[in-house]
């Protein structure tokens, strides 16, 4: 099968998982992808373009001309556990899956990729986003495989402490602070999208929204609302009022859904300068300069 890979996908493969990684799989995309349209008799539309950032998904149709969405990811992605996820939440709140075979590819519900919750007005814009948000929070399956928030962000606070600019190591250090203090005292274990943001929730036909690539963990609410508190960073950044903005919208988010502002605040903060110090890291300068800003802010 010939195509072209999205160029934010090859870039994002390689900033994650490393150039040869990357290589590798994009090798052996073409014949992974048509492997996984001719096992399951689909008819591919496009690519989907600009896409994520760790997967391609092919806009499809099913034998009875259904429209569907093909999404395959490199096993380091870990794309049986958003499989996993999927399936236990089954369309509650989020796209559902339509097989349950492949483990390198998952057929999904197609939504309309260029309709998301950015396209709203922004007080708009939260209020849809914390409703879904609210619907994917449930207990996890049992014996489940996922990581916990305190498993994947003691990775990312180590390394963290291994890259500390002299600039923003205060920061820095209030983040992993902060961090550390919460993982310490959470007592909640509810199943998390683990990368819940308003372009990860489309317009669809079956619900007004539903929301797409998750990277399942378990662990407190707080975490996983915590990315979208500072969602459209570059529109609070050139406001006038930026700063007292951001700090009444984690307030507000936190009152909307029953988390503690103290909680969301401090997870608002590590992950912005997580966030900002990995941007900063692959090169991505204006990114990682906007991050720290509205971190430096809460």
């Amino acid at each position: 099968m010939a195509f072209e890979p999205p160029e934010r996908l090859v870039r994002a493969l390689g900033e994650t998982y490393g150039d040869d990684v990357a290589a590798r799989w994009l090798g052996q995309l073409p014949e992974l992808a048509e492997a996984a349209v001719a096992g399951r008799g689909l008819t591919v539309d496009r690519v989907q373009a600009p896409g994520g950032r760790s997967s391609l998904v092919l806009l499809v149709r099913q034998q009875d001309g259904t429209p569907a969405a093909l999404k395959l990811a490199p096993a380091e992605a870990r794309p049986e556990l958003e499989r996993t996820a999927l399936r236990h939440w089954n369309g509650w709140g989020t796209a559902q899956l339509l097989d349950t075979d492949a483990a390198d590819s998952l057929l999904l519900e197609r939504l309309h990729p260029e309709v998301s919750l950015r396209s709203l007005p922004e007080a708009k814009a939260l209020l849809e986003a914390a409703g879904t948000l609210r619907r994917l929070w449930v207990e996890p399956p049992a014996a489940h495989p996922f990581e916990s928030v305190a498993e994947r962000t003691e990775r990312q606070a180590t390394a963290m402490r291994g890259v500390l600019p002299d600039d923003v190591a205060p920061l820095a250090e209030a983040a992993l602070t902060a961090r550390d203090a919460l993982t310490t005292s959470s007592s909640e274990e509810f199943l998390l999208h683990g990368n819940f943001r308003q372009s990860k929730v489309l317009s669809g036909e079956r619900s007004p929204w539903l929301t797409v690539g998750p990277e399942p963990l378990v662990g407190e609410r707080a975490y996983d609302l915590a990315r979208l508190a500072r969602d459209r960073v570059e529109d609070l950044i050139a406001a006038p009022s930026g700063a007292s903005v951001a700090r009444r919208r984690v307030n507000k988010l936190a009152d909307a859904l029953d988390v503690d502002p103290a909680r969301l605040h401090g997870w608002t903060l590590f992950r912005a300068v997580e966030s900002g110090l990995r941007a900063r890291a692959a090169g991505r300068t204006q990114e990682s300069e906007l991050l720290l800003e509205f971190a430096g802010w809460l």
